[in-house]
């Protein structure tokens, strides 16, 4: 079962990597003592000798093994070389291929890699590639969303596809609480990802009212409208603000890039102004018009009614799907 471990961590656990810094050392560290998946955001651009730092940071707070992961789509070679140097347990990647000779160098520096995917097409890259572990994003999660399949239809597809190569496979879209944990479980997964969920945390560097939002709203769409001269072609599940009810129809042509400020934050220990449809959501650092900034949440936030531990939520995951499977299965 997933709570017995994989990838070599105590539980099959993971906690998303949540963008652009909300999963920073603390709420890393908090997910490792507990025996989960903690992974680090790495900055989406260049910046070695600060993620080194990052990762320097979340060492001194947990001895316990934890990831780094690198979207992709954003430049990144210099940050996976930092990766591979530090030897964490754990590489995630996202949105692109990462071919079998990127593999093989992550193996050869003692580094597990793990793949997001949203298509069966792409599980079938990454399985060629090699991975260790293969996330499968179903489209009810929330941030950004590369694929268009429910979670459901598509896990027990990738299953079957790696049985038997020894590839791990995470169930990810929705998922915040013991049932979803079983059920994903029972379509064969061997162990669950959750974004929103570690989100609303005490660690995560949320904004506090993003975290207060995420208790308050228990309605999500997915949209294309924020960031999208930034990040072109770039999919996203968003909490129904007022605010993003009054701009889901905005037209195709209008961006970020030519709308007025409306706050700023220190992202990656780098000051930033966010203008109005960015796709950045308030970190604790943010300053502005907070009601107009986009909020990413899945489908799952409407079960969620606390902030927690980041501890409490793993400890709620295991013994609650362990309950569930010995009092209705066994």
């Amino acid at each position: 079962m997933g709570w017995r471990g994989i990838l070599g961590f105590d539980y099959g656990i993971v906690q998303a990597p949540l963008g652009p810094d909300i999963s920073g050392p603390e709420l890393v560290a908090a997910v490792a003592k507990a025996g989960a998946i903690g992974i680090l955001r790495a900055p989406d651009w260049e910046s070695p000798d600060y993620l080194r730092e990052l990762i320097k940071r979340t060492r001194s707070l947990t001895d316990k093994p934890f990831g780094v992961a690198i979207v992709l789509a954003f430049p990144h070679d210099e940050n996976l070389k930092v990766i591979l140097e530090e030897k964490v347990a754990l590489l995630q990647v996202y949105w692109g291929e990462f071919p079998r000779e990127l593999v093989e160098q992550a193996h050869q520096a003692g580094v597990k890699v793990l793949h997001q995917i949203g298509s069966f097409e792409e599980a079938e890259k990454a399985k060629k590639a090699g991975v260790d572990g293969i996330i499968v994003q179903g489209r009810e999660a929330g941030g950004h969303v590369i694929g268009q399949e429910g979670l459901m239809a598509l896990l027990p597809r990738v299953v079957d596809l790696v049985y038997d190569n020894g590839i791990s496979v995470i169930a990810a879209g929705g998922i915040v609480d013991a049932r979803g944990y079983v059920a994903a479980l029972a379509l064969g997964a061997h162990g669950v990802c959750l974004g929103t969920r570690f989100l609303a945390t005490k660690e995560s560097f949320a904004h506090p009212f993003y975290k207060q939002k995420l208790i308050e709203m228990d309605r999500t769409e997915y949209t294309d409208v924020f960031g999208r001269a930034r990040w072109p072609g770039a999919p996203h599940r968003v909490l129904q603000t007022p605010f993003f009810g009054q701009c889901r129809n905005l037209p195709e042509e209008i961006n970020e890039a030519s709308q007025p400020i409306i706050g700023s934050s220190v992202i990656h220990g780098v000051p930033k102004e966010i203008p109005r449809y960015a796709g950045t959501v308030p970190n604790a650092t943010t300053t502005g018009d907070l009601e107009s900034m986009v909020l990413y949440a899945g489908q799952g936030v409407g079960l969620i009614k606390e902030i927690l531990p980041a501890g409490q939520v793993v400890e709620m995951l295991v013994e609650g799907a362990q309950r569930i499977i010995c009092e209705s299965f066994l």
